[in-house]
Order: C-alpha cells, then sequence, then structure tokens
C-alpha cells in the first residue's frame, strides 16, 4: 500500500503545488511525457502521485480512494454536501486565489446589495412572468448563500462556459461566479454586489477523513506531515 496524494494535472495549480512541495523538500513530477498522467515522488518513500483535474480530487477524496489531494476550496464545498464530514482541511497553500461572487448588471442602478436583489427578483417575476436567471456553476454554494440571505425569487441556469458572457447573450439576469481581479466581470459591464461574496477560495491540501489505512501507511504520512511542517 501506499499513501496516495492527488494533485492538478496541469496548468498553474500544478505548477505551483509541484513548487510548494518541493520547497519542503518532497519532489512532485511527471513520470514521463506531459501526455502522461502518472507522477513520480522524491524525498518520501511510500507516496504515490496521482495527477487529476482538480474537479475530480474532491470526488476521489470522499470516495477514499486518494488519501491527499490539493485542489480549491470553492471544488470542495460545491461538490461534496456536508464536505467537512468528507474531508479534512490540512493547510492552505497560499495560491490559486479566487473569489465566488454574485453580480449584476452596471445598469441595474438600484441594485447595489442582496435585499436590491430580492426586491429586483419579484419585481422581475411579476413583469416577465418567470423567475430571473442567475448563470453559475456553483449550485450548491450560490443556493445556499441566497437562502441564508433570504433571496428566493429566482432560478440557477446551469453555465459551464464563459460565464459573465451569459447576460450580455441574455440567457441569464445575474451570475455567480469565481472571480480573481474583476477584470472579465467589469468588461462584460457586471459589478459584484457589495454584499455579495459567497467564498474566499485557494489551494488547500485536504486529507480524505473516510480512507482504508495499515500501519504503514499511518507511518508514511505521520513522516509526510513532519516534512511539510503540517501539525
Amino acid at each position: 500500500m501506499s499513501i496516495k496524494l492527488g494533485v492538478p494535472s496541469k496548468g498553474r495549480l500544478m505548477e505551483k503545488t509541484f513548487d510548494w512541495f518541493g520547497e519542503r523538500g518532497v519532489t512532485l513530477g511527471r513520470s514521463g511525457s506531459d501526455r502522461e498522467y502518472a507522477g513520480r515522488v522524491d524525498g518520501i518513500d511510500g507516496v504515490e502521485l496521482v495527477l487529476l483535474s482538480a474537479g475530480e480530487i474532491p470526488r476521489e477524496l470522499a470516495a477514499g480512494r486518494i488519501h491527499l489531494g490539493v485542489t480549491g476550496t470553492d471544488l470542495i464545498r460545491e461538490k461534496l454536501g456536508r464536505w467537512d464530514m468528507q474531508v479534512e482541511t490540512l493547510v492552505e497553500l497560499g495560491f490559486g486565489h479566487a473569489d465566488l461572487i454574485l453580480a449584476v448588471p452596471q445598469c441595474w442602478v438600484d441594485v447595489d446589495v442582496l435585499d436590491d436583489l430580492d426586491a429586483a427578483a419579484a419585481a422581475f417575476r411579476r413583469d416577465h412572468g418567470f423567475r430571473l436567471r442567475i448563470a453559475t456553476k456553483y449550485h450548491r454554494l450560490v443556493r445556499d448563500f441566497l437562502r441564508d440571505h433570504g433571496v428566493a425569487d429566482y432560478q440557477l441556469v446551469d453555465s459551464q462556459g464563459a460565464t459573465e458572457g451569459t447576460v450580455k447573450n441574455e440567457t441569464a439576469e445575474a451570475v455567480a461566479d469565481i472571480t480573481s481581479t474583476g477584470e472579465t466581470l467589469r468588461a462584460n459591464h457586471l459589478k459584484i454586489l457589495e454584499d455579495g461574496l459567497i467564498l474566499k477560495s485557494q489551494a488547500t491540501l485536504f486529507r480524505a477523513r473516510r480512507v482504508d489505512m495499515s500501519d504503514a501507511d499511518r507511518a508514511t504520512l505521520r513522516e509526510l506531515m513532519t516534512l511539510l511542517s503540517i501539525e
């Protein structure tokens, strides 16, 4: 057996994760070409690198098929119901920062906070005969956030592409999406509600709570945590 560590398989998240572990004496890398999804780990025995998409890592952690995984806070909380019962947060890695926010058209001059959105949504349904549409990939997080803030007259529409463009394309009236700088929102004439921050996310190392481990695996995990300075 070995400790399986899931890491994003491409892009800046993979590179930054490799750098973070490398700075702590654990070298991660691909075992072959860039097209291969097998990895290697140097600096500690008994750890296996598994390269996955960031969106797959929450599922693999919850299923107990990997012991540790690096992914965004947003993906863990969106994809896993009662997420904290399934995974444990070990350490935030200090990169991959992004905010999940709620934004509306800049021309909605009377809509600046969630209470305004609630009133606008009720008026929209009265005037148009259907609920105001909010485009998002994050259905669980957005639904919970709006429920907690008393916004009711809306419908979520799924957006797996360029969410910010849905308002311009008239497939939604508002958006809930990840942003790091806000530039794309401004380019699409959208503004973030003053109280519209749903979640601050960053790359984080998580541990699966429900996973089989031998005594040797536990010893390897303790050694890895020591190397990474995680208590």
